[in-house]
């Protein structure tokens, strides 16, 4: 192969330079001979490490079911994906709730790119014997029959779908404790659904401590002329206390374009940390250090309001769960990399808690 050959150039030059000038012919023929076999040696090696490694990625998705499911809620068919590690006794089971707007089951958005964060983190609970089961939000990818226009989404929609999906999967018998996690905005709707559907425990990954509307005047300030922040300030209080405001500027149309706005009335009326501090279920927050969108401090204040809650800080993760250096050029390219690896400690952190539910 062409490959092979210029490899092995570049050895035989090492050798012949490295040398003595009265090197005969036999010697040279010995060396060529030698770095032939150096090379084929390390191709058959690489061949067998590569075949190793493609038989063990089989083996592990063998041993995982890999089916669609299906949530009929009365008010709408959802759709998601289940990965169930095969085992002759229930397993533990994640219901994955994603995050805000059209992000979908495998934690990607059409406006902010595919990086399959939530897909792949399925992956890791599934090669730790731990079930999930992932959804696309109604109104979202696969589930947007359920709620074509987004004039008729709500926040309480989005938690009794999550309460109704607790149920479905509570009632299998192949799968054991049910625990709730949620990224981001899917944080506070796992939270939500939590105590109504009895779970095991709640996970909240990148998940707000504040109100949202805070959130959001907090990120617009960074990013807005003054006259437009004035004008968000006073549409964010409009919504705040119920009230529809059309008037929204060009600039604005993306966050607060009248169709998103009784949805975003359902979200502002939540207390994130307070919903926190009423679970009686073991809890684990887990935030990077490197998250753009949402800080440490929502992570410290969620603690805060449940003490007995585990707190995970990962150092260098971003919002979708990879280490990326507080770079804007780097971090916006990690929204659209589905081949990065997620920050490792994050399932290592996740499994260990989960693990250590069975000993309470």
């Amino acid at each position: 192969m062409k490959s092979a050959e210029i490899t092995q150039s570049g050895l035989l030059s090492r050798e012949v330079y490295a040398g003595s000038p009265t090197s005969s012919s036999s010697n040279l023929i010995r060396v060529r001979k030698s770095n032939r076999h150096l090379l084929h040696d390390g191709v058959m090696m690489l061949r067998v490490l590569l075949l190793s490694l493609t038989l063990f990625t089989g083996l592990v998705q063998a041993a995982v079911l890999q089916r669609p499911i299906s949530l009929d809620t009365g008010n709408g068919e959802l759709y998601g994906s289940l990965l169930l590690p095969k085992s002759d006794a229930p397993v533990p089971v994640v219901l994955i709730v994603s995050g805000s707007g059209p992000t979908d089951r495998d934690g990607n958005n059409p406006d902010g790119g595919r990086n399959d964060s939530l897909k792949r983190l399925a992956w890791v609970l599934a090669k730790h014997n731990i079930a999930s089961v992932r959804y696309d939000k109604r109104g979202v990818a696969a589930s947007l029959a359920a709620t074509p226009d987004e004039r008729n989404l709500t926040l309480d929609a989005y938690v009794a779908d999550a309460v109704a999906w607790g149920k479905k999967l509570k009632s299998d018998p192949r799968l054991g404790p049910l625990i709730m996690l949620g990224h981001s905005e899917g944080a506070l709707i796992a939270t939500l659904a939590a105590p109504q559907v009895d779970a095991a425990a709640v996970i909240s990954i990148s998940g707000t401590a504040r109100p949202v509307d805070q959130v959001l005047r907090q990120q617009l300030s960074y990013r807005l002329p003054a006259p437009l922040m004035l004008r968000s300030n006073e549409l964010l209080d409009s919504l705040k206390a119920g009230r529809v405001d059309t008037d929204v500027p060009p600039q604005l149309q993306v966050i607060f374009r009248p169709s998103v706005q009784p949805y975003l009335i359902t979200l502002f009326r939540q207390d994130p940390a307070g919903a926190f501090a009423r679970l009686k279920m073991p809890a684990l927050i887990i935030q990077g250090s490197n998250d753009i969108q949402v800080g440490v401090g929502d992570a410290q204040m969620l603690k805060a309001a449940k003490p007995d809650a585990q707190l995970a800080l990962i150092e260098g993760m971003n919002h979708v769960l990879r280490i990326v250096p507080n770079d804007v050029k780097r971090q916006l390219a990690s929204y659209k990399d589905p081949q990065l690896p997620l920050a490792s400690e994050l399932g290592t952190r996740i499994i260990s808690f989960i693990d250590g539910l069975h000993a309470r």
